[in-house]
This record gives structure tokens, C-alpha cells and sequence, in this order.
């Protein structure tokens, strides 16, 4: 009996234990875990099935003038190979 016991706590000892870092997923989290797609809530659900809107959380984009800018909003997928002479010299 007494070895038995014994045996008993060793197997325990082995099993893996489960760290509270994990990834936590809707399948490892309570019933009602609802993990979303890391954005901010927009507003708030009504008791009557509705959705209400707060100005005050959506986002607030500030974009600055660029009248005069000289780059172009455009980035090629397939950039062109620009030799300088800074390159060059740092080959050498």
C-alpha cells in the first residue's frame, strides 16, 4: 500500500502543468469568452437587441497638409536597384 501511494504522488509529479501564460483561445476560456480581433469597442449593445454608437470612442484620425510634399504616395512591390556612391564605397 504504502508503495503504491508512493508511485501515485511520483506520476503525479511527471504530468505537465499547464502555465497560465498559454495563449488563451474561446476553446480554453469560459462559456461566455468572446476574444474579438484586438480592436476597441465602438459603443454599447442596448437591452433590446440594438447597438449604440459613442462618438467619443472612435478613432480620431489627425492627417497633416501635404500640399507641398515632395514623395509620392505610391511604394513599388518591385523597387528598381539605385547604385549611389555611398554604396559604392562601402563595398570597397
Amino acid at each position: 500500500m504504502p508503495l503504491g501511494l508512493i508511485l501515485g504522488i511520483g506520476r503525479a509529479m511527471r504530468r505537465k502543468r499547464t502555465s497560465s501564460l498559454d495563449i488563451l483561445s474561446s476553446k480554453r476560456a469560459p462559456r461566455d469568452y468572446y476574444k474579438g480581433k484586438n480592436c476597441k469597442p465602438t459603443g454599447f449593445h442596448t437591452r433590446k437587441g440594438g447597438y449604440v454608437i459613442v462618438p467619443e470612442k472612435l478613432p480620431n484620425y489627425v492627417v497633416p497638409d501635404l500640399t507641398d510634399f515632395k514623395l509620392k504616395p505610391y511604394v513599388s512591390q518591385c523597387p528598381r536597384e539605385v547604385k549611389t556612391t555611398e554604396s559604392s564605397e562601402a563595398a570597397k
